[in-house]
């Protein structure tokens, strides 16, 4: 891709990350992007044909921009405990970070296809997360006996849900760091088996 394309391409998903960041809850549309990059709408569905596609790569975008990998180094070299502790700091530390967009697209997601593709995509992603994490506890043999890894996966995935961080620290006030370490508490004595 040339310099140039690369150059409008990243103002495009610039342009979607703000309008999604402030109050993209009444909807985004691709002629408001296209505004918002000062391109036209034309150029804007030369990079991007759908705005399905438009909406997953603004999502990889922040994620890119926010260096997803580094805060992440940390959980995939560790195992075990170590690494579930690594991984729900990591994503916790993270919630804040991207709330805005993601609020937007569950507000968005009931009524508009494009923005539920999106957020699946992103969650997915977590998904994977935890599911590495669970993985971790079952080759070091430290996964509760009660929950297979796919259950154990689940209870990890929903119990790290945006939502769940909106209505701690959000509704209820906790601090981002009681969240944190409250969340790793929870995750060990919901996953770890239990020591005789």
């Amino acid at each position: 891709m040339s310099r140039k394309n690369q150059s409008t391409r990243t103002r495009i998903l610039d342009a979607a990350w703000t309008l999604l960041e402030s109050g993209g809850a009444r909807g985004v549309r691709m002629s408001d992007i296209a505004k918002a990059a000062g391109i036209s709408r034309q150029a804007l569905y030369l990079h991007f044909p759908s705005r399905a596609e438009l909406l997953v790569a603004t999502t990889r975008h922040v994620d890119a921009a926010k260096d997803v990998d580094a805060r992440l180094a940390e959980s995939r070299a560790a195992t075990g405990p170590a690494r579930l502790d690594a991984f729900v700091a990591a994503w916790g530390g993270y919630i804040p970070e991207i709330h805005g967009v993601m609020r937007a697209l569950v507000a968005m997601m009931d009524t508009d296809d494009e923005a539920r593709a999106a957020y699946d995509d992103r969650m997915a992603a977590v998904r994977h997360g935890c599911a590495a994490a669970v993985a971790a506890l079952v080759a070091g043999g430290q996964l509760a006996e009660h929950l297979s890894e796919a259950e154990a996966t689940d209870l990890l995935w929903a119990l790290l849900s945006v939502e769940t961080w909106a209505r701690l620290t959000r509704d209820c006030g906790w601090s981002q760091a009681r969240y944190v370490e409250a969340m790793q508490q929870t995750a060990r004595a919901a996953l770890l088996r239990q020591e005789d």
